[in-house]
């Protein structure tokens, strides 16, 4: 038995219980064996894109009509592009972890790059689920945007073997597609990721060390090929949860430059080119008689900005040839050693050099002022504010992460759904101060979530008679439920607050459903006077709600 496919394995069970009721409401899963494959496959998603608990399930498709894709996730559009996951997961009972993922797993992911990316193919057999994320990509591609797709395929054993090698090699997919193989060990390293890194940084050349303010700076210059080994030995743990948003060496322009360098004759300019890697610990050490090529000893050592560079370096110099041909190619590594009790600092630090990155900010602004006040005001309203970053599970209605506050308020409140739903790599960058106001109360924000849940609940277990635009549309059918609950009460959003708080939950909890149902229709009557009474494709469907085309027609109406 392998010991790290065994600790999945036992993994699993809990995870099963966590998904065990949404997989029978949404997926309508019952049966142990399937329900055990399910949570592997969301355990994979959950870790390999780290997602909450709601946006990771999201990505599940069913078991029949799937074209071999059993989770798919769509980023957001940056650059032109935009990044779609495709997992296909084998998982088996056997824990001795020898097995190859199977041929006919590679060939059906093969086959569903093919089809489902071809806005023209003509798609029969498939299910709703997967139609509704197919369709959202071919919306994106439409109107010019660039997809470039991960294929992941994860068992609890090795890598595909040469035959499937082979057919990935035969498909000309090009730059666009990257294969990428996840099992049980590279599961445990993530899993791992907090564990402390005490190692030694080889420097070359000159070094600067200067104390400021109770706190140590070193300014040097380090290989490449250390930065491999350094990722070589660590990994994950070094880069904490970056790693699993690495953007692959293809389609990203930085991460395609840093390759090209280190490719080039220019490797040797490589220092000049790169921003450089910061990193905290909380000692380093060295010997100050020496001249110069220092060895710098590090304790609890954590890159915090330059894991992209530090990635695309690894994956790069994967090649022994390479490796060899870039031992005078360096850059920039400025190491920070700071006061072990003093989070703040730290914080703030890794803000500063990483506001570049919107994706890592909600993690980054969990000790903004307004995150603690909001977390205090909510939990005397009964509810539970989650700042940060969990391990457990958001099981119960009353735990709020910051991630569904930010997308409910400004989809309700601020009246920008496309926004909120396309938007969230920036809910805690450039759209932070428009979301979260200093005239932002609990109050407020709990009645956002509760009416952007009602919609969102239905997009993921709709009715039979519901249009097909309840798929697409749920902050906007959010954002009518809240003007018709403000309608209702006679009030303006900022006179809502706790003293008024038990009325409004009261009037959602009797209303509700009726504040959905009448906001769909809001929905619905506003796409008849955009489209008139031509047929809309789910295509068209998926652009106009990302490009907020009703947004005017549904403020105009008349709420009753």
């Amino acid at each position: 038995m392998n010991i790290n496919a065994s600790i999945i394995d036992q993994r699993l069970e809990s995870v099963a219980d966590t998904i065990r009721q949404q997989a029978a409401e949404e997926l309508r899963i019952n049966d142990p064996g399937k329900l055990k494959s399910l949570a592997f496959v969301y355990f994979c998603v959950k870790t390999i894109l780290d997602l909450d608990d709601s946006n990771a399930f999201d990505c599940l498709m069913e078991g029949g009509g799937d074209f071999g894709v059993d989770a798919m996730h769509i980023s957001e559009e940056h650059d032109g592009e935009f990044t779609v996951s495709l997992f296909q997961a084998k998982y088996k009972n056997d824990l001795q972890g020898n097995a190859n993922f199977p041929e006919n797993g590679i060939n059906a992911l093969i086959n569903a790059i093919r089809f489902l990316f071809d806005p023209g193919a003509k798609l029969e057999h498939i299910n709703q689920r997967l139609l509704t994320k197919v369709e959202e990509a071919r919306s994106l591609i439409r109107d010019g945007y660039i997809p470039q797709v991960r294929a992941l395929a994860c068992n609890n054993g090795l890598k595909w073997n040469t035959s499937s090698q082979e057919a990935i090699n035969r498909t000309e997919f090009g730059d666009q597609v990257t294969w990428e193989h996840v099992n049980h060990e590279r599961l445990i390293k993530i899993l791992q990721a907090s564990r402390p890194v005490k190692d030694t940084l080889q420097l070359s050349g000159k070094a600067v060390v200067e104390d400021m303010n109770f706190s140590r700076v070193l300014v040097g210059r380090i290989s490449v090929a250390e930065i491999a080994a350094l990722i070589e030995r660590h990994g994950e743990r070094l880069l904490e949860r970056n790693i699993r948003r690495y953007l692959g060496l293809q389609g990203n322009r930085v991460n395609e430059g840093i390759r090209d360098t280190l490719n080039s004759d220019e490797r040797n300019n490589f220092y000049f080119y790169n921003n450089g890697i910061t990193l905290t610990c909380d000692k380093f050490s060295y010997n100050a008689l020496q001249n110069s090529d220092h060895p710098v000893q590090v304790e609890n050592l954590q890159i915090i900005n330059g894991g992209q560079t530090c990635m695309t370096i690894f994956k790069t110099l994967q090649d022994s040839e390479l490796l060899q041909q870039n031992h005078q190619a360096y850059l920039l590594l400025r190491l920070y050693q700071l006061p072990s009790d003093n989070d703040d600092l730290v914080q703030k630090i890794t803000y500063a050099t990483n506001s570049q990155n919107p994706v890592d900010l909600k993690d980054l602004r969990a000790n903004d002022h307004l995150q603690q006040r909001l977390e205090m005001d909510i939990k005397q309203l009964g509810f539970n504010y989650r700042r940060k970053r969990s391990d457990t599970s958001a099981r119960s209605t009353t735990d709020i992460t910051s991630g569904v506050a930010a997308e409910a308020v400004l989809a309700v409140w601020r009246q920008k759904p496309h926004q909120a739903k396309f938007f969230t790599r920036e809910h805690f960058g450039k759209l932070y101060d428009a979301i979260f106001t200093e005239r932002l109360n609990g109050a407020q924000v709990v009645i956002a979530v509760q009416l952007y849940r009602i919609a969102e609940n239905r997009r993921k277990r709709p009715n039979p008679n519901d249009p097909a635009c309840v798929r697409y549309a749920s902050c906007f059918i959010a954002m009518q439920m809240g003007r018709r609950l403000l309608h209702e009460m006679n009030l303006q959003i900022e006179q809502i607050n706790h003293r008024n708080f038990q009325d409004a939950n009261q009037l959602i909890e009797q209303n509700g459903e009726a504040y959905f149902n009448d906001s769909v229709q809001d929905v619905t009557k506003a796409l008849q006077e955009l489209y008139g009474t031509q047929e809309i494709s789910l295509q068209q469907l998926s652009a106009t709600f990302r490009r907020g085309d009703l947004i005017e027609k549904l403020q105009q109406m008349e709420i009753h």
